[in-house]
């Protein structure tokens, strides 16, 4: 085995067990994701979700969870709540209908990419949705901003809490930590793309925002 593959197995078991003293009461947190891409020998590595922000309202399903939940209901939607840039650029769900919860500034600072609030974001999702029938799974890069966009859901647009969910791990999953590999800084641990669930670049305007028809 080469040591590169070694320091990269490494990096994954330690964060799977981290992340295990915080979600072993919630088994469903836990999803076998194939992570061939990270290393020739890393597969059927257990990666453990953690939730970015503890609190928020409604639930946490992984990506094959959600996938599956909104395969079988048709009152089950996936809401991409990235920025227009990441739902174009770097891809999107193919089934994912895109409300930013946020909007790109166009401009860079010191902490990223800079990010203005979307004030309409409740009323974009009672244009599309409907609280009385509809359960909403949140969805950004990683799992931090959907968890914002549950609570934006429940508090200003009435969202019953037990129609919204936080989807974990989001498109790109978590970066790997760990200087001694080529993946280091990468994002290929767990979320939509690495689990190998379908998507796209393509826009579809049923399911884009409507800035982009």
């Amino acid at each position: 085995m080469k040591k590169s593959n070694c320091f990269c197995m490494t990096v994954v078991l330690i964060l799977s067990l981290i992340a295990a003293s915080g979600c072993a009461k919630n088994p469903s947190l836990t999803k076998p994701v194939n992570l061939a891409a990270t290393s020739d020998s890393a597969k059927d590595v257990t990666v453990i979700y953690p939730v970015k922000k503890h609190g928020h309202k409604g639930g946490d399903v992984t990506p094959s969870q959600a996938y599956k939940m909104a395969m079988e209901d048709q009152h089950v939607f996936i809401v991409d709540v990235r920025t227009r840039p990441e739902y174009v650029l770097v891809g999107h769900p193919t089934i994912a209908y895109h409300v930013p919860v946020k909007f790109w500034t166009g401009k860079h600072t010191s902490k990223g990419y800079g990010m203005i609030p979307n004030e309409n974001f409740a009323q974009d999702l009672k244009n599309r949705f409907n609280p009385e029938t509809d359960t909403l799974i949140f969805m950004c890069r990683s799992g931090g901003r959907s968890c914002e966009a549950a609570n934006e859901a429940a508090a200003k647009a009435n969202w019953p809490v037990d129609q919204t969910y936080n989807m974990m791990g989001g498109f790109e999953g978590d970066k790997v930590k760990n200087k001694d590999s080529v993946f280091d800084g990468k994002r290929v641990l767990g979320g939509w793309k690495n689990e190998g669930l379908p998507w796209t670049y393509s826009v579809d305007p049923k399911r884009g925002y409507p800035e982009a028809n």
